[in-house]
């Protein structure tokens, strides 16, 4: 070949890799240019993906953006189709769902009734935390793949309330991967099923490492219409409230929940960094142990002095409430009578907290014969709600000037709820607790909160201390049938009043939420707290 020949055509190679180098360059920056990560950091960790093991707001949030229940809620918690398309009455006993033809699960394995109907045996047996999400005692039927019964033993308007955070499972993959009943929260040893999942939702978890990392990412084979604009999303615990307010600040994260109350200037000062908050529906409550003959924390032997109404009442009037409003929550909290959010009942400003009165409680405590006070232990979560520890320690601070000594034992959530729940045999004798109704009604926390119950959880799951009054109980039963809204309310207020009366438990407050975000983050932010990455854009 001619030297100048050669000369050309090695030029023309050497042109021909720049350029393919130099276009490889752009793709590559074009591709990091349209990746839009959010990066989110909350003060608990994600643990078991198991949607039944858990019924806490945070877990079943994370897990809605992964699985999805018959119905949904709308961005105002309007109840909307989900994996039901519509749904009737054909008489005060029968309901049918039409469901959603064409969806696949995360695996490529088609919806259709047989998951339902697995998912509604699976929720209900043992290990389940969800069980009240549907009727014990309910008959499902298929009438073919994408229609269901349910037969009820008693009418329920509000059947279907609930069933936004009651996710479906497609039965094949549950059986192979040897995840036919549930896997409880107290569980150690759960094993891999417990860490994966297969939903219908609009991402997929591509890796999850409890405590410490989960990758979410977009399901390109999702029913619905996406109107988010995210490529990826990276979850990260970070349980300091400096460290998370710190790494938002930085930019190291773009969203973070919560912020501590008292950074909020803090975040909104920074130039790229903006504090996004509003009202939220869980109300913050402390709970007695009343079930047990003798309290196994106290210095008092051979009877419960939580069973004593007047000990319940001492304790409700020497908390300052206003105190823990102002001086913890600076100003953000709302005091409450009862055990639900003011928006959820209409009838609340029927009812007064007992007032703040340190000589009172004394009084009481007196006339129980508790003179000298007595002792006991607390059981408090630390990285679960709003200044959750905080609250406890003032708590213990005040109940000391009336002469109750209080041992706190402050945990992460994880211990927390293995502790305190069913799976760890109710093992609190005072704690404090947080409750949004998954059906934003008074049935709901009738039921879960007050609720008669046995050892293993059966009446009353989430009533830490086995409060127990069968009026009560009987008034729910009424109240979860009745058709008729004023007769309904009348019901929903003589519950209440005599949990009132009883001192059942301590309603403190309704919390606030505060979100962090980075001001190129566009999130909606909805009062039951739910962190939803499928309306979440980055800017």
């Amino acid at each position: 070949m001619p030297q100048r020949l050669f000369d050309y055509f090695s030029a023309l190679s050497r042109w021909t890799v720049l350029a393919a180098i130099a276009l490889c360059l752009s793709l590559t920056a074009a591709s990091q240019a349209g990746a839009k990560t959010l990066r989110f950091a909350f003060q608990g960790t994600l643990n078991a993906l198991d949607p039944y093991s858990l019924n806490e707001t945070f877990t079943l949030g994370m897990l809605a953006n992964v699985y999805e229940g018959l119905t949904k809620r709308d961005k105002d918690l309007s109840i909307i189709p989900g994996l039901a398309e519509s749904w009737e009455t054909l008489d005060p006993l029968t309901w049918r769902f039409h469901l959603r033809q064409g969806v696949k699960f995360a695996n490529g394995n088609d919806f259709n009734a047989d998951d339902v109907i697995f998912s509604a045996e699976r929720v209900r047996a043992e290990g389940s935390d969800l069980k009240t999400r549907i009727p014990a005692d309910s008959e499902w039927v298929k009438v073919d793949d994408y229609t269901v019964e349910v037969k009820l033993k008693s009418p329920n308007p509000i059947l279907h309330y609930e069933w936004d955070t009651w996710y479906i499972m497609d039965k094949e993959w549950a059986e192979a991967e040897g995840a036919i009943v549930p896997i409880s929260a107290r569980d150690t040893n759960p094993g891999q099923a417990a860490f994966k999942a297969n939903g219908t939702g609009a991402f997929t978890i591509e890796s999850h490492e409890p405590g410490v990392k989960t990758v979410f990412k977009p399901n390109p084979n999702w029913w619905g219409t996406p109107e988010h604009n995210l490529t990826e999303v990276v979850f990260t615990p970070i349980a300091a409230d400096g460290t998370r307010v710190a790494a938002l600040l930085a930019g190291d994260v773009d969203l973070i929940d919560p912020v501590p109350v008292q950074d909020i200037p803090r975040v909104n000062a920074n130039a790229d960094t903006e504090a996004l908050t509003g009202p939220e529906l869980r109300v913050i409550h402390l709970g007695f142990n009343q079930i047990r003959d003798e309290l196994p924390t106290s210095d008092i032997k051979g009877k419960n002095p939580f069973r004593d109404a007047n000990v319940r009442k001492a304790i409700y009037q020497a908390i300052d409430i206003e105190a823990i409003k102002d001086r913890i929550m600076r100003g953000l909290a709302t005091p409450v009578p009862l055990l639900i959010a003011n928006e959820q009942y209409s009838g609340s400003g029927d009812f007064q907290r007992w007032p703040h009165d340190p000589e009172a409680a004394k009084a009481l405590l007196v006339e129980a014969g508790y003179a000298d006070g007595f002792s006991v232990s607390m059981d408090c979560p630390n990285d679960r709600y709003v200044n959750d520890e905080a609250i406890c320690q003032a708590v213990v601070s005040m109940l000391a000037r009336v002469g109750v000594k209080v041992n706190l034992n402050a945990q992460p959530k994880a211990q927390y709820f293995a502790k305190v729940l069913a799976p760890g045999g109710y093992d609190t004798d005072f704690y404090l607790l947080g409750w949004t109704p998954g059906s934003f009604d008074s049935w709901n926390v009738l039921t879960n909160l007050a609720g008669c119950r046995d050892e293993t959880g059966a009446g009353g799951p989430f009533n830490l201390g086995g409060y127990c009054n069968e009026k009560v109980d009987e008034l729910a039963k009424q109240i979860v049938v009745e058709t008729d809204a004023t007769k309904r309310d009348a019901q929903i207020k003589d519950a209440y009043t005599i949990m009132t009366e009883e001192t059942s438990h301590i309603p403190l407050h309704q919390q606030s939420l505060v979100w962090g975000k980075r001001k190129n983050i566009d999130i909606v932010q909805r009062p039951d707290n739910q962190v939803l990455f499928y309306w979440a854009k980055v800017n």
